[in-house]
């Protein structure tokens, strides 16, 4: 391991979006006199007749959940994107604005209250993953659907309004920034190298095994080297996938694995339902090969120190660029002691 990296500051890249952080190991040691975050570790029932998402129980909108035995999707009742949104275009000098439709959707990963993913064990959680394949498959086809983001705020500090474990489907017309970003930078290095960057990366990973915090047969999961959240995680598919829907039902359930690993050692981590918010990158829909896209799952979870200290992106970060001072070497090394 390169001990430089571990004692002076210093900037990682992105090789994903082609952006910096800036990493400063030796601030770790500054006393810390900042905000403490509330922690509720209040236990919840396995039903709650007041949650909008618990089975058989009636939402804002008038209708009535079935009394679902695993996993539930259902369209948003209130979507940020809207399917039948008027066409327009605004070009007015500098201000430029247009018109984004889209269908969002809701996934309850279980009709248990109480639960989180951390919770569930992998052939419950091949149950999700198997909703995720579906609804991609359905949303694809859409022709005016370019784009599908799978993702899961976790927790109230990450703005979940619902305990109940569930996630979210945006679908839209365009390309979102930081999908933009990734799908350019794959596509350049493809053109240069005729290989996958993710994949390239991965077997460098594995070679050093030095951020690698789990893997089997098809996955592995671990630390990037430019991770800008303290315990920032991915989970990549060894083989090179466009999206979702190239696992096999085998490599589903590996997949499953290594979310239900990661997360429950988030959780072990400080002793509380870790929160974060999580999200799987792949390919655009617009019908393209995207022969250079490998898909992967972020996990962005915002404890720093402790269940009650959070970082918070102020400052030089909302300024310049992401700062971070715990490594991604030190993240990794906690995480693995934990499974």
């Amino acid at each position: 391991m390169n001990t430089d990296l571990q004692d002076y500051s210093h900037k990682r890249l992105n090789i994903l979006t082609g952006e910096w952080v800036l990493v400063s190991p030796h601030r770790a040691k500054r006393p810390w006199q900042g905000q403490n975050e509330a922690v509720s570790n209040e236990k919840r029932p396995t039903y709650d007749e007041t949650c909008y998402l618990c089975a058989g129980n009636t939402r804002i909108n008038g209708e009535v959940n079935p009394n679902y035995e695993d996993v539930f999707v259902f369209t948003n009742d209130f979507a940020a994107l809207q399917s039948d949104s008027k066409t327009f275009l605004v070009e007015d000098g500098l201000m430029k604005a247009q018109s984004e439709t889209g269908i969002c959707k809701v996934i309850c990963f279980s009709p248990d209250h109480s639960k989180s993913l951390a919770h569930m064990n992998p052939n419950e959680i091949q149950k999700v993953v198997f909703a995720w394949q579906k609804e991609f498959k359905l949303l694809a086809e859409n022709p005016d659907i370019n784009y599908v983001q799978i993702f899961e705020n976790k927790g109230a500090v990450m703005g979940c309004s619902n305990p109940h474990p569930h996630g979210q489907i945006w679908s839209q017309s365009t390309l979102p920034n930081e999908v933009d970003k990734k799908n350019t930078q794959q596509a350049k290095y493809y053109k240069a190298n005729k290989s996958s960057l993710l994949g390239d990366y991965l077997a460098q990973e594995l070679e050093k095994n030095e951020r690698i915090i789990f893997q089997n047969n098809d996955f592995v999961v671990l630390v990037p080297f430019w991770a800008i959240w303290p315990f920032e995680a991915m989970i990549v598919p060894k083989a090179v996938q466009a999206n979702i829907l190239a696992m096999s039902d085998e490599q589903a359930l590996n997949f499953a694995e290594a979310i239900s690993v990661l997360t429950k050692a988030y959780d072990k981590l400080f002793n509380t339902s870790f929160p974060y918010s999580s999200g799987i990158h792949q390919a655009p829909t617009d019908g393209e090969a995207n022969g250079h896209w490998h898909w992967h799952m972020s996990f962005y979870p915002p404890l720093l120190r402790s269940a009650t200290v959070k970082k918070f992106m102020v400052g030089y970060e909302m300024f310049g660029s992401p700062q971070r001072d715990i490594t991604a070497e030190t993240a990794v090394k906690m995480l693995r002691e934990l499974l």
